[in-house]
């Protein structure tokens, strides 16, 4: 396992996250670090980072080092964005970096800066087409692609910080509606954005999409907190607009959700996206959790998404998360591959449309991850990791559907804490397919019980009042029919049938 470090020095903050990089193109976080700079203050007076600002990102680039070199980190990549990119000083500032902290940063040109964004989004959205907003306190990028294939972008050369200096002498909401008309008319100067596809979904990037997705999480007192995929619909994100733009910076502190030190900001950035927003006629923001940093990390983990993006989100996420909980791969397969079995042959009686299968994917293949934290009980524990894993490729909801059916893979009863405090984000259909997934996981996992793959293929028969299930198998499977039909009572409950196998 190696140990990688990524830093950004943005033009408002500077980020660093450390990651163990797993065999076979997979990545962990273990740890992270922010510190604001406000780098670009200024910078636009005379085109030079001040000593003040210098001095501020040489002091958390040494922390940064300190903290590298405690955890033994290997490799550390370190870029510099809008602020340095545009600095007269930029040589000097490079300089002194290096000799008092031992960092080499890289300035990356904007093509280069896009191409990072890119990678993270597209690795871990399943988003075919998307058009991507990422703001920073110096530059706003625009980035198009359609079927996971890079199409235009466009590098804006102002941004958070930039607008606040542009605007200081107006009054907040002045201020924002002449950011929103400033945005609107650089939008009109951009001729690709009228062959963006109407089926394109607006994809947020960034501390202030971030921010914003944690205030409307609040506001409508959201139950399950993960930035990653969250999605704010237009008429939501109009409302916190309207009740925003007018505020004075010691109201918006008062905002929660809202960081402190993106308070003077956030009205800014709210009016650069609702310009966007109303350009594009966009019904909504997903956030994306994931940027440059993590493109960055995709690259040096999988070089081969640079020239072709992971295909299957989903799948590559749920096996660095069972890599990562040491979880037996084999038998997480083979209890997936009998989950699909039985959920194709007992379509008759389920009567489960296919998006479900998504949910079934992440359970089974994750329903043992709870045995590293403790074996006695260990299905309540896979149901956290599944919640708490920042998955990849699937929504929110398909996340806390595959958890509830994996916290029933050895018992029947679901966890009533936690489903009162989900009730609301589920239909009924979702609570009869919680619990039918639930069982057809339960009796996947005890056909694959002796871990051994004994079962190889089973077939469903529906006769009269009962279900009758032949296994195909080389060799004995006493074990895995008998663990199987201890659950022939909520078998009968749920699908009204009794369960015989042979």
């Amino acid at each position: 396992m190696e140990k990688i470090a990524v830093i950004d020095l943005g033009s408002n903050s500077v980020r660093m996250v450390l990651a163990n990089v797993l065999e076979g193109g997979y990545f962990v976080v273990f740890d992270e670090l922010k510190e604001t700079v406000r780098l670009s203050d200024d910078l636009e007076k005379d085109g030079y980072l001040k000593p003040v600002r210098i001095t501020q990102a040489i002091k958390t680039l040494k922390m940064f080092r300190q903290l590298c070199d405690a955890n033994n980190i290997e490799k550390i990549y370190a870029y510099a964005t809008a602020a340095v990119r545009r600095a007269k000083n930029q040589k000097s500032f490079l300089d002194e970096v290096a000799v008092t902290s031992g960092i080499k940063l890289k300035v990356l040109s904007a093509e280069e800066e896009t191409n990072l964004v890119y990678l993270g989004v597209v690795n871990s959205l399943d988003v075919s087409k998307g058009l991507i907003m990422e703001m920073g306190g110096g530059s706003t990028h625009l980035i198009y692609y359609c079927r996971k294939h890079l199409q235009y972008s466009e590098t804006l050369p102002f941004g958070t910080i930039s607008f606040i200096e542009k605007f200081a002498d107006f009054k907040p909401e002045e201020r924002a509606e002449k950011i929103y008309e400033f945005m609107t008319e650089k939008l009109k100067e951009i001729p690709w954005l009228s062959e963006v596809d109407p089926d394109a979904k607006f994809i947020g990037v960034g501390g202030v999409f971030r921010n914003l997705g944690k205030i409307s999480r609040m506001y409508k007192k959201y139950p399950f907190n993960m930035a990653h995929n969250y999605v704010v619909s237009t008429s939501d994100f109009n409302s916190i607009y309207d009740s925003i733009k007018g505020l004075e910076l010691d109201k918006t502190m008062k905002i929660k959700g809202l960081s402190s030190d993106r308070a003077d900001i956030f009205p800014s950035a709210l009016a650069s996206m609702k310009a966007v927003i109303d350009f594009m006629n966009f019904e909504n923001v997903t956030i994306c959790g994931a940027g440059l940093r993590e493109g960055v990390m995709f690259k040096h983990a999988l070089p081969s998404v640079q020239d072709k993006p992971i295909s299957d989100v989903l799948g590559h996420s749920l096996l660095t998360t069972v890599k990562y909980f040491d979880e037996n791969l084999k038998h997480a397969e083979q209890v997936y591959n009998l989950s699909i079995q039985l959920f194709k042959q007992l379509k008759v009686l389920h009567k489960l449309p296919r998006q479900y299968v998504k949910v079934l994917r992440t359970a089974s293949m994750l329903h043992d991850t709870g045995n590293r934290i403790k074996f006695y009980d260990h299905q309540k524990h896979s149901f956290y990791v599944i919640c708490n894993s920042n998955l990849y490729g699937i929504s929110h909801k398909d996340i806390l559907l595959a958890a509830f059916v994996a916290s029933l893979h050895r018992k029947s009863e679901l966890l009533k804490t936690e489903f009162a405090k989900y009730r609301e984000m589920f239909t009924d259909e979702d609570v009869d397919a919680m619990i039918k997934l639930g069982i057809i996981l339960r009796i996947a996992e005890s056909f694959d019980r002796s871990m051994s793959g004994a079962i190889t293929a089973i077939t469903c028969d529906v006769l009269g009042g009962s279900v009758i299930m032949k296994t195909e198998s080389e060799t004995d499977c006493t074990l895995e029919i008998k663990d199987a039909l201890s659950c022939s009572g909520e078998f009968k409950k749920a699908f009204n049938k009794n369960l015989e196998i042979l």
